[in-house]
């Protein structure tokens, strides 16, 4: 499917006056700057899946590091596990970035999905003024009516050797009966002082630049860029009983106590035993 450029008419552009179109020009003159990490912003109105598209773009040398492409909409949207996400067109934020760490070490590239979590997190809290946590790898939790539910999720694909594209997803402004699943949350639903995309999107953004220098800047080291601390802080796995399920159809269940320098989730089991995760999915049995 080829992306439609958000400039170009579109009879249902305002068919929907709660959730007006991302202004494009506004967003490149807010976010790419001389010095500053995001090169380019594109806006188009429908897709498959901005990652699929700025991987490609990669592939054949049309995107270069900061590279920042956004849906309106994504009729193939993937979260992890290969999960489809969908939500109806404008009611959220859909967006791939194009990132090239080639100074720090490939074996430290794994907490690049977690930068991501820290900053998109960080972001919405200053921005949306909701309170976010991160449920390990990355899912972005708020809480509505006393629960924590997702809202956003977020996936890195390598691009080439040297690059990786982080694709997140966040609900915006999605209505209790538009949720795809009940378990689901938007930042309206978790009472968002605003739910104007721009700022949004500018504020998790510039604060993924903030994340990614600091991190290049240590050389990668979760510890020494101070990622691996604020990760656990605002990570709402720890302290609980989970299970983790496996790739081959095999679960550990155990306490998460700790997110490792390798950013796996340690899970302390019943025999006395601490398991690292490095990858699997989540499920959260018992509250802190």
């Amino acid at each position: 499917m080829t992306p439609r450029d958000a400039s170009e008419p579109n009879s249902n552009r305002w068919s929907d006056l709660d959730r007006p179109p991302l202004g494009a020009a506004s967003l490149r003159r807010g976010l790419v700057r001389e010095g500053g990490l995001w090169s380019e912003v594109e806006v188009v109105q429908r897709t498959g899946s901005t990652n699929s598209d700025l991987v490609s773009r990669a592939a054949d040398g049309r995107a270069g590091e900061g590279a920042v492409l956004v849906a309106e909409e994504q009729t193939a949207g993937r979260g992890r596990l290969d999960r489809q996400w969908t939500a109806p067109p404008r009611s959220g934020l859909f967006f791939s970035v194009l990132l090239t760490p080639t100074e720090v070490p490939v074996a430290r590239w794994g907490w690049l999905p977690l930068l991501t979590g820290v900053a998109v997190a960080t972001g919405l809290s200053r921005a949306a003024g909701v309170d976010t946590a991160l449920k390990w790898p990355n899912d972005v939790l708020v809480t509505v009516g006393g629960e924590e539910r997702k809202a956003g999720g977020i996936l890195a694909e390598r691009a080439g050797d040297d690059g990786v594209v982080i694709g997140v997803g966040i609900n915006v402004s999605l209505r209790a009966d538009e949720l795809p699943v009940p378990q689901a949350g938007s930042l309206a639903l978790a009472g968002a002082v605003t739910t104007d995309r721009d700022p949004l999107l500018r504020a998790m953004l510039r604060s993924l630049e903030e994340w990614y220098d600091r991190w290049r800047s240590a050389g990668g080291d979760p510890a020494v860029s101070g990622l691996q601390e604020t990760y656990a802080a605002g990570c709402a796995t720890l302290g609980r009983v989970v299970r983790a399920e496996l790739p081959g159809d095999r679960a550990i269940t155990g306490e998460a106590v700790a997110i490792d320098g390798d950013g796996r989730l340690i899970l302390a089991t019943e025999n006395g035993v601490q398991e690292p995760v490095g990858a699997g999915d989540i499920v959260h049995l018992r509250p802190a």
